[in-house]
C-alpha cells in the first residue's frame, strides 16, 4: 500500500511541475515603451507590404476585421491585445496605419507570440 502511495505521489510531482512551469512562463510582463510603424498583419505576412503608399489599404482591411499590430525597429511584431474579453484593439491603432507610433504598455511573450497591452498610443516621429 505504501508503495503504491508513493509512487502515486511521484506521478503526481511529475506531472505538476511543468504546468508550474508553464505558469509561471504566462505570468512574465514587462512595462515597456516602443516605436514602430502600424501595420496591416496580413498584407505585410503575405505580401510584405508596410508602407505609407499601402495606408489607403491597411485602413480597408483594419475596418473588415483584418489584425492591425506594431512592427518595431527590431523587426519584432507585436499584436495589441486587451486583458478584457471581446475588446478588439484595431480601433485605437487605425489612425496611425502604415504611420509610426510611440506605445507604452505591458509585453507579453508567449509561445513565442509578442504582445502589447496597449496603454497609450501616440503618433511617433
Amino acid at each position: 500500500m505504501l508503495k503504491r502511495f508513493l509512487a502515486s505521489a511521484a506521478a503526481v510531482v511529475l506531472f505538476a511541475m511543468p504546468l508550474s512551469a508553464q505558469a509561471a512562463a504566462h505570468d512574465q510582463s514587462d512595462k515597456v515603451t516602443l516605436t514602430g510603424t502600424v501595420i496591416d498583419v496580413n498584407c505585410y505576412v503575405t505580401h510584405q507590404q508596410a508602407s505609407p503608399g499601402h495606408k489607403t489599404c491597411a485602413v480597408a482591411c483594419a475596418n473588415k476585421g483584418v489584425g492591425l499590430a506594431i512592427l518595431a525597429s527590431d523587426g519584432t511584431v507585436y499584436m495589441p491585445v486587451s486583458s478584457k474579453p471581446a475588446d478588439p484593439q484595431n480601433s485605437r491603432l487605425v489612425q496611425f496605419a502604415e504611420g509610426k507610433v510611440k506605445v507604452t504598455g505591458t509585453h507579453r511573450m508567449v509561445s513565442g507570440l509578442h504582445t502589447i497591452e496597449i496603454e497609450t498610443v501616440e503618433a511617433a516621429s
